[in-house]
């Protein structure tokens, strides 16, 4: 599979050709890796299935999808367009997530997590993987969780108007790193967490109280969803299909950002980076990955 630099996010990263078994990934429809999950009647199918729309309105918690399969690594990406109007309240978000088959999934909050099959009306933070992108009151944040409750934020100051049109927002994942704005390297040898168990990708728009005060009057809300091409490895949801580590695989290629990737990298985090989870001495302590190198 051929190789490109993806110039997106301010700075280049080595990435794979945008083609799924051929196809661009523009041109995937929704229905070949994707089906709708929650709010259905908030989600629109357009440009003949090359599209979704998901509404938020004072009558709705809004709407999800997510894939078909679920991963043991990849390549994962979406194009969005957030409404143009203030989304104060408003949680826009697409993301990469695994839960037990030894817990019920619900919905807290109108977000991905998981509650203890003996204890519906609560639930467990602390026992599952995830990579996301949020826009929390058109902010944009980053989070990851390795098997436990998470709370390792990133806050980027944008250099682009996510309301003006569709952008690329990318996740790669491998054996070796998460790369998605930032690095999250695997130091399973050295006793830390890192991703382990399969997952799938999930898009949705939801309400928390926490992010602010919604204004109806500029509603309805509307965020816009294409390319729904996926370039993973697909495994069962209940073990990881060990072919997933393999190093044969493109997306398994990368084990570290080159020379000239770090530098742009730094470059990028320097200028963009508002709040590091690794930088704050509150939290910090409760992360040992912050004592290793990030690049």
């Amino acid at each position: 599979m051929a190789s490109h630099f993806l110039e997106i996010f301010g700075f280049s990263l080595l990435v794979f050709a945008s083609c799924v078994k051929g196809v661009p990934e523009d041109d995937v429809s929704f229905d070949q890796n994707y089906f709708s999950l929650w709010g259905l009647n908030h989600i629109t199918r357009v440009d003949n299935d090359k599209g979704v729309q998901l509404l938020l309105d004072q009558y709705s918690g809004g709407g999800g999808f997510r894939s078909i399969s679920d991963y043991g690594s990849g390549r994962f990406g979406i194009r969005m367009k957030l409404p143009e109007v203030n989304t104060s309240g408003i949680i826009i978000s697409f993301y990469v997530c695994f839960y037990s088959s030894d817990n019920k999934f619900f919905f807290f909050g109108y977000r991905c997590i998981l509650i203890l099959t003996s204890a519906p009306d609560s639930y467990n933070p602390g026992s599952h993987d995830e990579i996301d992108f949020e826009f929390v009151a058109g902010g944009l944040q980053t989070n990851i969780f390795a098997g436990d409750s998470g709370n390792r934020e990133e806050r980027y100051h944008l250099w682009f108007d996510p309301r003006k049109g569709f952008h690329i927002y990318e996740i790669l994942w491998n054996p070796y790193m998460v790369f998605q704005l930032r690095v999250f390297k695997n130091y399973k040898d050295k006793g830390l967490n890192y991703i382990s168990n399969p997952m799938h990708t999930e898009a949705s728009v939801w309400l928390a109280d926490w992010a602010g005060t919604v204004d109806w009057n500029q509603g309805p809300f509307i965020t816009s969803y294409r390319r729904f091409g996926i370039d993973g490895c697909a495994s069962q949801n209940t073990s990881m299909n060990q072919e997933c580590l393999s190093p044969d695989l493109p997306w398994n290629s990368q084990k570290d950002l080159s020379p000239r990737e770090q530098m742009m990298h730094q470059r990028f985090r320097e200028t963009n980076v508002v709040y590091d989870y690794c930088l704050d001495k509150e939290r910090q302590q409760n992360h040992p990955e912050c004592q290793f190198p990030r690049k």
